[in-house]
This record gives C-alpha cells, structure tokens and sequence, in this order.
C-alpha cells in the first residue's frame, strides 16, 4: 500500500493497493470524487492535480495519452480512474471538478 495525500480536502490520506486505481481507492475509502463516464477513461472529469510525487505514478494509460494528446489533460494531470500509485503522492482537486457539497480547503 501507499499514501495518496489529497491536500485541498484537508490533507485527507487515502491508502491506495498496488494494482489499485486512484478512484476506486477513494471510492473505498468513502470520498466522493467527480467522474461523469463512471470510472472508464472516456472524460477528464476525474483528473487530479499532482502536487508531488509524479515519478511515484505508473506509466500514462491510452486514455490519458490521448486527453494529454488533444490538450484535455495538462503535464501535472492525471485521470484518478486510471492513475496507479508505486508510491507517495500529493494532489489537489481541480476548481472546475469540485463537487458542491464538499468542503475544501485552500
């Protein structure tokens, strides 16, 4: 297991499986996060800013070489429904992702 650190929701820490997705960790752990397409690459509703830690993701996925391909997916962006973890990372929820009901933190 290791640590995703999600700094603009409190600094909550979800702990992600190896093999594991990002979303489905936070699914698991009862966060709510956006994703329109439902988990499946098709959007970038899920996308995550990573804060630090982008040499401890796994390797870009299709979907996210294509988004990043087309320039629905910044360098510092990764889909939270394909993002693996080898190791530590920080992120931050997008402005434009954020769900109303949530409270976040600067």
């Amino acid at each position: 297991m290791t640590e995703l650190t999600v700094q603009n929701l409190g600094g909550v820490v979800v702990n992600v499986a190896h093999g594991q997705t990002v979303l489905a960790a936070l699914q698991a752990t009862r966060i709510d996060w956006m994703h329109a397409c439902g988990g499946k690459g098709r959007c970038t509703s899920c996308r995550m800013i990573v804060v630090v830690g982008t040499e401890n993701l796994a390797p870009d996925t299709a979907p996210e070489t294509r988004f990043r391909n087309n320039g629905r997916l910044k360098p510092n962006e990764r889909l939270t429904c394909q993002a693996q973890l080898t190791g530590p990372v920080t992120c931050r929820v997008p402005h434009q992702t954020k769900l109303p009901h949530l409270s976040y933190t600067l």
